[in-house]
């Protein structure tokens, strides 16, 4: 065979073998036997081997695996991968709907699918090839698995269709029931531990560095969410776009239901109360999303979740067990936890031992005793929570549970405020638990993300003496830490301590490796930076909001409350947590220590500064297509100093209106007065000067200031 024949063969087993996955895979109707296709797979390997120049990354013989990953490049989304609101009950729903009322007119109908249980994975497509899969991450990263998501057999390598240049399918990546039985029953032959459920070793099977590995577990694949610029202007509602998506040979759910009441939407979600149990994979809750985009884009996002969709779940398993004891648990913000020891038992796959409860409110709306048997639901079904007491099998004589009057790390007498239902031990500077809780939270991967600092290792410092807050980390030297040891309790599968210990000792290089991280901390940008200091209140996202308004660490302490609480997502709560902060001297020695050793305290200067800042102040919604892509256009918008937006408000200055621009977001700018101008429009204004943005500015305001004395 010469090259230009095994060419053409390749083409063609390559295209052939495709089509009978789909058959098989999506459409669940082969058209040939099991045997027949391995048959011609091996035929397609050996050609491939033959004449390596023609083996191509979307070949069916690259789903089998067989490629090593050392480690999971951590990449940032193109688009946020961001979390769904829970509901539990009717009135949950019926509020959900309300809201959305609230901003929609017209009649708006519901997309109403499986929750699926597994890991949520974003797929990205370049000229009809998939180029990446990434999970979810922190919802703005994620980690590269695309050797591995390659493996799994309802993932298209290549779609066909109409498919447009780039997409990206949303999806949830689950190990069948039948799947992660033979696993398991493989773990028993092998004499290793079982896995817990099928969420956990499909998050699992998907971090194996071996893809062969990972084919031999057969994953699976649901996408439920199409995303591309300019998704509205080719999909009028979220079910075309998810059927365009089935013709192209993705594998979307065939349960899926377009409901337009609260009564449709609740037969929806009673028939798969029952019926789940039935479905070969594991499932949740239903999820609802509001059909029309353009109605998704009106009614847009809060910080955290679409307002346009909601996550319904099922009620959680609940079991019997008996109450052993209560321990106190302190947070690094002082806040006394009160944890229930339960005996053992079985509960949505995994082995609970312990439940919160909350607070002393609930122990005494509980009226739970020592040694009671108690009901325990997994809230969410993540979190173990006791929910009621079986009081016919209340112990004769048995004692309330009493809530401790003092710190259990420190002794300190407790104390609480009026407006909250915790106890706080006030003894912040000095108490174990609050100052190692603080420092772990600074270490973490979403703050600092100081490699190689665990849990054990902040232990074993602060027990040495060698750290009693943050700042200390940057004082450490290589001789403090090598040859450091500790005992610490094995964790099990739950993360729950067992009577068996390990001693942890840093060597050579570990304390070579904690060196380095903390050194690579110091480039860590000033939003994580304000995460890591551990305010009161403010997250994530809330440090990100601050940082925009004030680009360095003096802007955010020399801020009143009443300017910091203008700020969108802030609020008086945190605002007077910030301002209570930094009033505190023993934070501000921490703040100027950690400044001093090099840490990111002020916005990092962006690349575009070489332009005129015109739109500095400016903020803008981008709606409709454009002549440029669309996130071209909003780049452009920061380079200039202008802020993006997602959805309309008082405080929006401007809407960039291209062609197809959604009809609820024109309806409420005009509602609002708020300007809507073209692309050419936009490229005048960013040609223009800073006064004469200003003075534009000016003359708008004071027309909305004429425009609304005629409604007075």
């Amino acid at each position: 065979m010469n090259q230009e024949e095994a060419r053409q063969r390749i083409a063609a087993l390559s295209d052939e073998l495709e089509q009978h996955n789909y058959n098989y895979y999506i459409l669940a109707r082969p058209t040939i036997s099991d045997y027949e296709f391995d048959m011609k797979l091996e035929e397609l390997a050996r050609l491939e081997k033959a004449f390596p120049e023609f083996l191509l990354p979307t070949s069916p013989t690259q789903r089998v695996g067989g490629g090593v990953t050392k480690e999971f490049k951590t990449v940032k989304h193109r688009y946020p991968m961001l979390s769904l609101a829970n509901s539990y009950s009717k009135a949950d729903i019926e509020d959900f709907i309300t809201r959305i009322k609230k901003t929609i007119d017209d009649e708006v109908e519901f997309c109403c699918e499986l929750k699926f249980d597994g890991l949520s994975i974003s797929l990205q497509y370049e000229d009809g090839v998939l180029v990446r899969a990434v999970t979810r991450g922190d919802g703005t990263q994620g980690d590269d698995v695309t050797l591995n998501v390659k493996t799994i057999h309802t993932v298209p390598l290549k779609p066909h269709g109409d498919y447009p240049p780039f997409f990206e399918m949303r999806g949830e990546i689950v190990m069948p029931w039948k799947s992660f039985d033979k696993l398991n029953e493989e773990c028993i032959r092998n004499g290793k531990s079982t896995f817990a459920n099928p969420r956990n070793s499909a998050a699992g099977t998907l971090k194996l560095q071996k893809s062969s590995e990972v084919a031999k577990r057969h994953l699976e694949n649901y996408d439920y969410y199409m995303m591309m610029d300019d998704l509205e202007s080719r999909y009028s509602t979220h079910y075309e776009s998810l059927m365009a998506a089935k013709r192209w040979g993705f594998n979307i759910s065939e349960h899926i239901r377009i409901c337009k009441t609260v009564d449709e939407i609740f037969d929806f979600i009673n028939y798969w109360d029952v019926e789940r149990h039935n479905l070969p994979f594991a499932t949740d809750g239903i999820v609802l999303k509001v059909n029309s985009f353009a109605q998704q884009e009106a009614l847009g996002f809060t910080a955290k979740s679409p307002k346009w969709a909601i996550a319904y779940k099922f009620k959680a398993e609940a079991v019997e067990t008996e109450l052993q004891s209560v321990d106190f648990q302190v947070g690094r913000h002082g806040t006394i936890t009160p944890v229930a020891n339960l005996s053992p038992v079985a509960l949505a796959g995994t082995i609970v031992k312990r439940a919160t409860l909350h607070n002393a409110d609930f122990i005494k709306e509980l009226d739970l005793h020592d040694g009671d048997m108690v009901y325990v639901e997994k809230g969410g079904e993540i979190i173990p929570k006791i929910t009621s007491v079986n009081f016919d099998k209340r112990k004769e004589g048995s004692q309330p549970v009493a809530f401790t009057k003092v710190c259990p790390e420190c002794g300190t007498t407790l104390v609480k405020n009026e407006a909250e239902a915790a106890w706080y031990c006030p003894n912040s500077m000095e108490c174990p638990a609050q100052v190692k809780g603080r420092i772990e939270h600074f270490a973490s991967r979403k703050a600092m993300d100081i490699e190689s600092i665990g849990e054990g290792k902040i232990e074993m410092l602060y027990d040495n003496g060698l750290i009693k807050n943050i700042a200390d980390l940057y004082n450490l030297k290589f001789n403090d830490l090598c040859g450091l040891a500790k005992e610490l309790p094995v964790l099990d599968e739950n993360g729950e301590p067992t009577e068996k210990t390990r001693i942890v000792r840093i060597q050579e290089k570990g304390a070579r490796n904690i060196l380095d991280a903390l050194e690579k901390s110091k480039s860590v940008p000033f939003e994580r930076v304000l995460f890591a200091l551990g305010i009161r209140n403010v997250g994530e996202v809330v440090a990100k909001t601050i940082v925009e308004h004030y680009p360095n660490i003096d802007a955010i302490i020399n801020a009143s409350v009443e300017e910091l609480s203008e700020i969108d997502t802030v609020g008086l709560v945190i605002a007077e947590s910030v301002k209570t902060f930094f009033d505190e001297p023993h934070n501000m020695e921490i703040v100027n220590r950690l400044r001093e050793v090099g840490l990111q305290f002020e916005q990092t200067k962006k690349e575009a500064s070489d332009k005129e800042q015109v739109l500095e102040g400016l903020s803008f919604v981008v709606s409709g297509k454009f002549s440029i892509e669309r996130d071209v256009l909003k780049k452009m918008i920061e380079d200039y100093g202008g802020k993006n937006v997602s959805s309309i408000s008082s405080k929006t200055n401007y809407v960039v209106a291209g062609d197809n621009m959604g009809p609820e977001k024109k309806k409420k700018a005009e509602s609002l007065g708020v300007p809507i101008i073209d692309e050419a429009t936009f490229m005048e204004m960013i040609h223009q000067s800073q006064p004469e943005i200003a003075a534009a500015e000016q003359n708008r305001s004071t027309a909305s200031e004429t425009q609304l004395s005629l409604f007075e």
